[in-house]
């Protein structure tokens, strides 16, 4: 049973990676273990789902008991060679939710959220080196801009840049309300919220590697994935969908097809769903309103 509450996004449209009820499927982030319930579901007793979790705290505090299940506290990215470990060389399908989850949204401790004034952390590996508070710190001026324009989508991310090298000059910037009232004055007054998560979304990406390890997944998933099986992606804002879009298109990271010996492109993939939330799925979880679930198969 899950002890942390949490509601996974686009439940109702995970069953559309089963193609065999019998098949092997990989969670890629398993989280609160919403979407591998679902699986779980939908396939037979010889079905097996291997799911991945680089967060410690997800993987022992949600346990769901089930012989047909395995967990991993892995980062995804190492996908391929954790499959070969477990003797594994293709899959019928697989889900990956890139977003956060409210567990650690909602935990104080973790610095992921602008509520609650703690440590500047964000990790979601709890063992990993770099935190948020290590990136602020320690960032040139010119790498912080670069993080905040490309990840977050701040228009004034060299102002805040500025602002937050000459606050660190003085004083280390420790917790998350040091880091927002270092930057106080160049905040939008109408939709300030809006503005700091995306200044926290993009601080947590560069902690966690996140869009590297997007990309070092999906060139995997040509190779893993068995003809017919699907690809089921959840992201939650341009940088990473960007990425899945062109993926999905080509099988190439920059959208550029490759051509066979006659100059015919490669098509990899059908889409069999792109759908963002309804009003009233929104209504119901309003952390899924930026949220876009694609879910294609392979040719």
């Amino acid at each position: 049973m899950n002890r942390f509450y949490h509601k996974s996004a686009f439940l109702n449209e995970i069953k559309n990676i089963i193609t065999d009820i019998e098949g092997i499927y990989v969670d890629a982030t398993f989280g609160s273990g919403g979407h591998s319930a679902i699986i779980l579901k939908n396939i037979g007793i010889n079905g097996l789902i291997l799911a991945f979790d680089k967060d410690e705290q997800a993987i022992y505090n949600n346990i769901i008991n089930d012989k047909r299940l395995k967990l991993l506290h892995e980062n995804f990215k190492y996908i391929k060679n954790e499959l070969l470990y477990n003797n594994i060389n293709h899959i019928s399908g697989i889900i990956v939710d890139l977003g956060i989850s409210s567990c650690q949204l909602d935990n104080p401790k973790r610095g992921f959220s602008i509520r609650f004034n703690n440590k500047l952390d964000m990790r979601m590996n709890c063992n990993s080196n770099i935190t948020a508070q290590t990136i602020i710190n320690n960032y040139s001026e010119q790498k912080l801009t670069k993080i905040f324009y490309e990840y977050g989508n701040i228009i004034n991310a060299k102002k805040i840049s500025k602002k937050i090298v000459e606050k660190r000059y003085y004083k280390n910037i420790i917790t998350t309300f040091e880091l927002i009232n270092s930057i106080k004055s160049e905040i939008p007054k109408y939709k300030t919220n809006k503005f700091l998560a995306r200044l926290f979304q993009s601080l947590r990406i560069e902690v966690n590697n996140e869009i590297e390890t997007l990309k070092y997944l999906l060139i995997q998933l040509l190779d893993i994935l068995k003809i017919g099986g699907r690809i089921g992606i959840i992201s939650y804002h341009s940088v990473e969908d960007k990425i899945v879009k062109y993926f999905f298109k080509s099988g190439t990271l920059d959208g550029i097809y490759k051509e066979d010996i006659y100059g015919n492109k490669q098509i990899p993939f059908k889409y069999i769903l792109n759908k963002k939330p309804t009003q009233i799925e929104i209504k119901k979880n309003s952390r899924i309103r930026s949220a876009r679930i694609r879910i294609v198969e392979k040719l």
